[in-house]
């Protein structure tokens, strides 16, 4: 027999997917997260999953793993003691930034931690303009003192990043190899390295995320590659990116900033592969684990991309799926403000001492509390019976928040899912209504561990009609693992204007990107029949500061090929903008080249029919609180293990699964599909 594993390490749990590739069996755990040591959990999970399938480490092929570590690390500012080094004058650009205010009326608001300080940004000599000739060269001797400098001040990691590095490289690789000499041990990354894109501030932030992070990451992969050899793995293990592929453990060490969304992609990936099994391309991704909820659009069964985005306040240009984060999850915080409201989270309670139903010493209600009064959740256990919980502490913290609002226990219980669903319901009109998308026209795929409990009522609030719940909903990120394919990105900013006598110059931007893709499927060892390259141009308006990403179709580069742009081009204006400037100079901007390697990769087959009766299924009924019929409500529950393709529920019920618990509610009817995933559609 073999084993394909995925792991999807979060704040509150570790998942773990195990699929066989011979029968096509799947099998999932869960263990709790160790925040401490986070590949202390992993290690954990692993060793139980491998030994509830009853196989052994040699029979593993295949090992991905998602992680949340560079996202905690930057969140919580646990990264190391960092030094810059730029061109003279442009010391204070991360302070400077855009000169963007980030809440318009909020004069008391607060910009983001600076991750380097002022003493160790330090300046050199040198200057390459725009067009890459070098207006002053390098002076490397005041490098040479300066890697000095920052070594006598004790920092741990070096990011250098000049004006115009992305355009002519030659300064950068230079201050690295001299920093190399005198500062051996310290991380060293380049601007152009992490980010060979135009906007000096984006880049240089980027660089300084990436050495932040670097030495963190580097103790991290060494800690878990330890742990996966003891354990007797002998396959190499593949870290995902925010781009949705994997990377080799090596590269995510050197480049810690392509994983800060490397959890939340994978469930990404999970969804597309799910909606294209059921035939649903169009979707709305929702996955809410226990500190945070994550949301993305797919349309035509693809996420976008998108090439930067701001990151807990940190600017970053590093290819990433478009995904939107809120601070909803089951152990978001529930408090009541100084105004007197209810509000809930960002704050979590993460995985020790987690909600107060824990019993692990939180006195402080978290939505998993609520949702254990309210009964929709076991208010006895959880994880098929392996967690205990205690309703009654839930009860009394729940209680005195209560009294400072002047509502009953279970007002207040509901007042809180009522709050933490319209956080989520505000994320998801970020990615879909602020962007031209009517979310009624989207499938709701709702998965992570609390995604399925709160998916009926979070479509209710933006009257979408479907829910898709998974086979496998707690665990999907890290099934999502087992259904991606190793990738790259290469990127180069030339600016150029859409003409006719562009054609040759385009050419020559993407011929010098493959080449860079070749050269990267080459080291991979990727064969020539399992690579595929993707092309893309961001493009503009003259005069406008953003760009749309519009794909080049495939095959030589023609003059049909740069017409298809312009009505890529025209057709993402009027969806994103609603209207098309006629007439008016469009730009080429950056040229961007995505490699992928495909692999082998988990596959289902459907089930036989086997009729809409469910009741073999129920295996109890207990009291929800339902707010749609007045108070408690006698529900049936149901066993998700025991549910056959066909068998439909009529709501009001609870399906209990180990990995989550998806309600139906009293106006929904949830069928089971042919894959095993549950449809639920508003009567």
């Amino acid at each position: 027999m073999t084993w394909r594993i995925g792991v999807d390490s979060g704040g509150t749990f570790c998942d773990i997917c195990l699929f066989e590739e011979g029968t096509g069996a799947v099998e999932v755990w869960k263990v709790s997260s160790t925040p401490d040591d986070p590949s202390r959990g992993i290690s954990q999970g692993v060793a139980e999953g491998i030994a509830r399938v009853g196989a052994k480490p040699s029979e593993v092929s295949y090992f991905g793993h998602g992680t949340t570590v560079a996202t905690n690390a930057l969140i919580q500012h646990r990264g190391v003691k960092t030094g810059l080094i730029t061109t003279d004058g442009f010391r204070d650009l991360l302070e400077i930034g855009r000169q963007k205010r980030p809440d318009l009326y909020d004069l008391q608001a607060d910009k983001p931690e600076l991750l380097i300080a002022r003493d160790l940004r330090l300046e050199v000599p040198e200057r390459v303009r725009h067009d890459g000739t070098v207006e002053t060269a390098l002076d490397e001797d005041a490098v040479r003192d300066a890697a000095r400098a920052l070594k006598a001040a004790g920092v741990e990691a070096v990011a250098i990043s000049f004006l115009y590095g992305f355009v002519r490289p030659e300064h950068e690789e230079t201050a690295r190899r001299i920093v190399a000499e005198e500062f051996p041990e310290a991380f060293t990354c380049t601007g152009h390295e992490v980010a060979p894109e135009f906007r000096e501030y984006e880049r240089m932030s980027t660089a300084a995320v990436n050495s932040y992070l670097g030495p963190v990451m580097e103790g991290y992969i060494r800690r878990l590659s330890g742990r996966l050899r003891d354990l007797g793995l002998t396959v190499t293990p593949q870290l995902t990116q925010s781009n949705g592929g994997v990377i080799g453990f090596e590269q995510a060490a050197r480049l810690p900033v392509r994983t800060v969304l490397s959890g939340p992609s994978t469930g990404v990936v999970a969804a597309q592969a799910v909606g294209a099994m059921v035939g649903m391309p169009n979707l709305i991704t929702f996955d809410m684990g226990g500190t945070s909820s994550d949301v993305a659009l797919l349309e035509g069964g693809q996420c976008h991309m998108a090439s930067e985005a701001v990151v807990h306040g940190y600017p970053i240009k590093a290819p990433m799926l478009d995904i939107h984060t809120v601070g909803a999850g089951g152990g978001s915080i529930a408090y009541v403000d100084s105004g007197g409201l209810l509000k809930v989270g960002p704050r979590s309670c993460g995985a020790f001492p987690g909600p107060v139903c824990y019993n692990k010493g939180s006195t402080e209600p978290a939505v998993t509390d609520a949702n254990v009064v309210l009964q929709t959740l076991n208010p006895t256990h959880l994880l098929a019976g392996r967690m205990p919980v205690r309703q009654d502490l839930a009860k009394e913290a729940i209680g005195r928040l209560a009294e400072k609002l002047g509502l009953d226990v279970m007002a207040t219980a509901q007042g809180i899912i009522s709050v933490v669903t319209a956080n989520m319901a505000k994320a998801i009109r970020v990615i879909s209504v602020q962007r031209g998308h009517d979310p009624r026209d989207y499938t709701l795929i709702a998965f992570g561990g609390a995604g399925p409990l709160h998916a009926a009522r979070l479509a209710k609030e933006l009257d979408i009609r479907r829910v898709l719940v998974p086979r496998t909903p707690g665990i999907l990120c890290a099934m999502g693992l087992l259904l991606t394919d190793l990738r790259a990105d290469f990127a180069s900013t030339r600016l150029s204007v859409l003409a006719p006598g562009v054609l040759a110059e385009v050419e020559r931007h993407f011929a010098g990107l493959v080449e860079r893709a070749e050269a990267w499927f080459a080291a991979e060892r990727i064969e020539a029949v399992s690579r595929r390259i993707t092309r893309t141009v961001d493009m503009r308006y003259a005069g406008q500061n953003y760009e749309l990403s519009i794909p080049l179709p495939d095959g030589p580069v023609t003059q049909a090929s740069l017409d298809a742009l312009a009505e890529g081009f025209a057709n993402a204006h009027r969806q994103r903008y609603g209207f098309v400037a006629e007439g008016e100079t469009v730009q080429l901007v950056t040229f961007r080249v995505e490699a992928a390697g495909l692999v082998p990769k988990a596959s289902f087959e459907p089930q036989p029919e086997a009729g809409p009766d469910a009741s073999g299924a129920i295996i109890g009924h207990r009291d929800v609180w339902m707010p749609e019929r007045g108070g408690f409500t006698p529900c049936a529950i149901y066993d998700r293990a025991k549910l056959k393709p066909g068998n439909r529920i009529q709501g009001p019920a609870i399906i209990e699964q180990m990995d989550t618990t998806t309600v139906v509610l009293p106006d929904m009817t949830a069928t089971v599909e042919p894959y095993l995933n549950l449809i639920l559609e508003a009567a």
